[in-house]
């Protein structure tokens, strides 16, 4: 492929690209590539395929797409065939001869590997029926599934560098920071400031500006931003370019997690297509534009997603953040004007130049506009990716779409915003989703991790977790975080251990408001939120701690102990079996006993029983 030398060459490609791909093969087998599938051994079905439908002489007629994240990830490996929209998930090396010979051949479906929706037990054939995917609106997330991201030319035939071209030409600077701003675009990194009024103020600031994509995503649990780069890298360089043109930038950077290796990988291949076809670099489209973008990796730091640790680091310093009495639209990366958004905001830029403001202030709410990828992990059916309209509620989310609590077990809270985010009770579980919203119950959006908990969760050992990994990934920098952080986990430390005492709870709260007034950043200012959260929705549990010395989730290993009910043991002998420790013994169909000495309690023996026999007490 020639470097294309202006806007003309670029929709004589595409409408090459979609006669092509009208005339093409008869079928598309799209198979996910992306992090988890690949972990599930993607690789291995997809070698088989290749070799089978060679094997059959079929690979001039179906084409095998290796493509990104599809988002249901707690089904990967997960093949699709269309155009039908034919949906298998978990499929291994051992199916790929039956899906070649009855589905490719013939139109049947392997029955074995049809999915089983986990609430009604019923069959769903296509992939759009499913309700993980039927209940949400992937206008970001959506064709991940459907092009390969290693490839310029799928992106381009779905319409890429069309919004690019669009501003290059059709455009004024002016009128992309209007279109922005009445889109109602807000960050999607976790503060939800406006990106229009953004761009609008890094434009005003004299100097060689940059625009920065900050895909530092170090939130436990959270993978959105991952997903998109590995699956999807084009929008975000598109959306780049875009920004670029607003803010007259001619120098972008990509700060990129580096355990990230697939994600990098991708950015890398489509950057230098991006170079190749004339996308990047001198003269773009033949239009007098000069822009390029290169990779940063990061060192592992959390706090280096605050933006003025990352500009730091980006600067080869230590990632430690600044006051922002000096904003970094005014003064970032080397003390010059920086736009800075995550990968997720810089995705949907494409989208509102292509289809209009007015079209992207339709979804979502009042001041929360478009939709928002969430990770949907924890104790929950349906662990993955979910793209709603901003404003949907939490039970739509973790019950319709997620499928609701495994085992029939009672929801407790779901922590939204990473671990530095609230835990909400089941009380407002029809809160809708929003920035505003989520602050109004003590927590907030983040990057949009989404963490589910059940009945067997201990909400005081939930804030100790998430207190300690943020103690860790503090810089250190100022007082009140490096040193509140630090008291507050050694007083959860004491209540887990059965050494709280009275006077703790309020201690806790007195120290959380100093943190979160006087701390530099955004790490220490939000950092106290899991404690806070779960102290005014879970008071009952801090105080059986203190008061009673027990721990009602029988989480906390210092708090209580396993015994057996001899009423209720049949003398099956599961558990017995089970134990690693050999603490249970007795014999068949009479009671058992357990030898408290030797228990370890690691919980098998109360997973194992299914007559309720094994209690905590």
């Amino acid at each position: 492929m020639t470097m294309l030398q202006n806007r003309n060459g670029l929709d004589e490609l595409r409408k090459q690209l979609e006669t092509a791909r009208s005339h093409g093969k008869k079928k598309l087998i799209s198979l996910c590539a992306g992090s988890g599938c690949g972990a599930y051994g993607t690789a291995k079905v997809h070698a088989a395929l290749v070799e089978e439908l060679t094997r059959q002489n079929l690979q001039e007629e179906i084409e095998v797409k290796l493509t990104g994240c599809h988002g249901f990830c707690e089904k990967g490996p997960i093949m699709v065939i269309h155009p039908e929209g034919i949906f298998y998930p978990q499929v291994k090396p051992e199916h790929v001869s039956e899906i070649v010979e009855k589905t490719i051949k013939n139109g049947e479906l392997v029955n074995s590997l049809i999915f089983k929706d986990p609430a009604t037990k019923t069959k769903i054939t296509l992939e759009h029926d499913i309700p993980f995917y039927k209940l949400q609106q992937r206008i970001i997330f959506g064709n991940n599934g459907m092009i390969d991201p290693t490839s310029i030319d799928d992106y381009i035939a779905v319409g890429g560098y069309g919004a690019m071209s669009k501003a290059l030409f059709d455009l004024t600077p002016d009128k992309i920071i209007a279109e922005i701003k009445k889109s109602g675009l807000r960050g999607r990194g976790g503060g939800g400031f406006p990106t229009g009024i953004k761009w609008d103020s890094c434009r005003k600031h004299e100097g060689d500006r940059y625009v920065i994509c900050n895909a530092d995503e170090g939130d436990p649990g959270a993978y959105m931003d991952r997903s998109l780069l590995e699956g999807n890298p084009h929008s975000v360089i598109e959306g780049m370019i875009i920004g670029a043109i607003a803010v007259d930038s001619h120098s972008g950077y990509v700060y990129v997690r580096h355990e990230y290796p697939l994600a990098v990988t991708n950015l890398t291949i489509a950057l230098d297509k991006c170079r190749e076809y004339g996308f990047l670099g001198k003269n773009i489209l033949g239009s007098g534009y000069d822009f390029d973008i290169h990779i940063s990796r990061g060192g592992g730091a959390f706090v280096c997603g605050e933006s003025t640790a990352l500009m730091a680091s980006l600067e080869g310093s230590p990632g430690r953040p600044r006051a922002k009495y000096v904003h970094t639209v005014a003064k970032g990366f080397r003390d010059t004007p920086s736009n800075l958004n995550n990968v997720e905001t810089w995705a949907n830029v494409p989208i509102i130049i292509t289809k209009g403001a007015d079209w992207y202030a339709s979804i979502g709410t009042q001041h929360s506009k478009g939709t928002k990828i969430f990770s949907l992990v924890g104790k929950v059916v349906n662990t993955g990716l979910v793209e709603v309209p901003m404003g949907t509620s939490l039970r739509k989310i973790i019950f319709d779409i997620g499928g609701g609590i495994p085992k029939k077990k009672k929801f407790k809270a779901v922590q939204t915003g990473g671990p530095s985010g609230g835990c909400i009770p089941e009380r407002f579980l029809d809160l809708g989703v929003d920035f505003d919203e989520l602050s109004k119950v003590g927590s907030i959006m983040g990057s949009g991790g989404m963490i589910v908990m059940d009945q067997d969760t201990c909400m005081v050992d939930v804030a100790r977790y998430f207190l300690d990994f943020l103690k860790e990934e503090s810089c250190g920098q100022c007082n009140p975080c490096r040193e509140g952080i630090k008291q507050m986990l050694d007083i959860l430390t004491n209540i887990c251990q059965g050494n709280g005492k009275e006077g703790d709870i309020e201690l806790l709260e007195e120290l959380g408001a100093m943190i979160q007034r006087f701390s530099l950043c955004g790490l220490g200012t939000s950092a106290p939120n899991p404690v806070l959260t779960t102290i005014l929705y879970f008071r009952n549990e801090y105080e059986a701690h203190i008061r009673d010395k027990k721990c009602p989730s029988g989480v906390c290993k210092m708090l209580f102990h396993y015994e057996i009910d001899p009423e209720k043991c049949t003398g099956c002998q599961s558990c017995a079996r089970k134990c690693p420790q050999e603490a249970i013994s007795g014999d068949k169909k009479k009671p058992h006993q357990l030898d408290q000495t030797k228990c370890i309690k690691c919980g098998i023996c109360y997973d194992t029983c299914k007559f309720d026999a094994i209690a905590i007490c």
